[in-house]
């Protein structure tokens, strides 16, 4: 396993990392903890889940398959979307993240967070009161770093200026959606993380599955597009054509269509560590074929050709409190 650097500072991560999304929801229980313990196995590090993940059920699997391993771990959390009814069971706010934190810490089984990341960008609440409330967290034990995700650079950016001005925590990382299929984080997200020393975490790596290939015949039995219909939206005509050439490339290449994107992505400027999904151990250890993709010239100029379009548009994904 090949190990990085999280932004400035000096955590090492795993290049590629699990993302725990389906645990508790499209990966029951004891596939969840499969993919847990065979990343263990395989030198991954890097765990990211988040409160709202299958409920709060993916933060119990987590806890449970790290009981006896926890130094074993790079254990991130996210917080910030609704989990409750009310206004405050949301946001950045101090109220809000200090009781999800003490939540996540029960549902993980653990006494702190390695990398405790706001979710999304809270518009309603002071930067300085995040900011200060994340200090606070570290200051405790309770939280070792301190990232976010679904930002925009200009909030970012913001965030970087408050914590420099004040002296206080600096977000180290910030998970955004960058895969063949979007490249919209290079034109202002990259540029701001490579200067300012803040280790991008991709995710949505494979588009969802796009990248694969395995929606070229149809919408797989079990798949994200058929259990989340809104998915459908994102199989444009142009995303299946970027797929079919991908997989091209990756037979000339002798490696899979998966292996090969999250190669590229790996060698993008900023990337600590991809954060790619996995509901099963086979998969997973499919995922980290991308360490042995062999690369050259060649390959590179055939990718940044085909995928070149996806720089511009809509991302794949946005996330907004609302």
């Amino acid at each position: 396993m090949e190990y990085r650097r999280l932004g400035a500072s000096g955590l090492s991560v795993s290049a590629i990392g699990i993302g725990t999304n389906a645990f508790g929801s499209r990966a029951d229980r004891d596939a969840s903890l499969g993919v847990l313990r065979r990343a263990l196995e395989l030198g991954v590090n890097l765990i990211d889940t988040a409160d709202i993940y299958g409920a709060g059920r993916s933060e119990e699997i987590i806890g449970e398959g790290l009981a006896g391993r926890r130094d074993e771990a790079v254990l991130a959390t996210k917080a910030g979307f609704p989990t409750g009814d009310g206004p405050n069971g949301r946001g950045g706010s101090r109220l809000h993240l200090l009781g999800a934190v003490e939540d996540s810490l029960r549902r993980l089984r653990t006494d702190h967070i390695d990398l405790f990341q706001i979710h999304l960008f809270d518009p309603w609440t002071p930067r300085e009161e995040t900011l200060r409330t994340l200090e606070d967290l570290v200051r405790q034990g309770k939280v070792r770093y301190i990232g976010t995700s679904n930002y925009a650079a200009w909030q970012l950016a913001l965030a970087l200026g408050e914590s420099r001005l004040h002296g206080l925590e600096r977000f180290q990382s910030v998970q955004v959606s960058y895969s063949l299929a979007d490249r919209t984080a290079e034109m202002e997200m990259q540029p701001l993380c490579v200067a300012e020393g803040v280790g991008l975490l991709p995710y949505y790596p494979l588009a969802g599955g796009i990248l694969t290939g395995k929606y070229g015949q149809g919408t797989p039995k079990g798949s994200r597009a058929e259990r989340t219909p809104r998915f459908k939206e994102r199989i444009t005509p142009e995303r299946l054509a970027l797929a079919r050439r991908v997989e091209e490339i990756a037979q000339t290449a002798g490696a899979a269509p998966a292996a090969l994107s999250i190669a590229w992505l790996m060698r993008r400027p900023a990337v600590a560590s991809v954060v790619a999904g996995a509901t099963s151990a086979a998969q997973l250890e499919a995922n980290l074929e991308a360490l042995e993709v062999p690369w050259d010239e060649q390959i590179e100029a055939a990718l940044e050709s085909c995928s070149a379009p996806f720089k511009a548009g809509q991302p794949f994904e946005t996330y907004r409190l609302t």
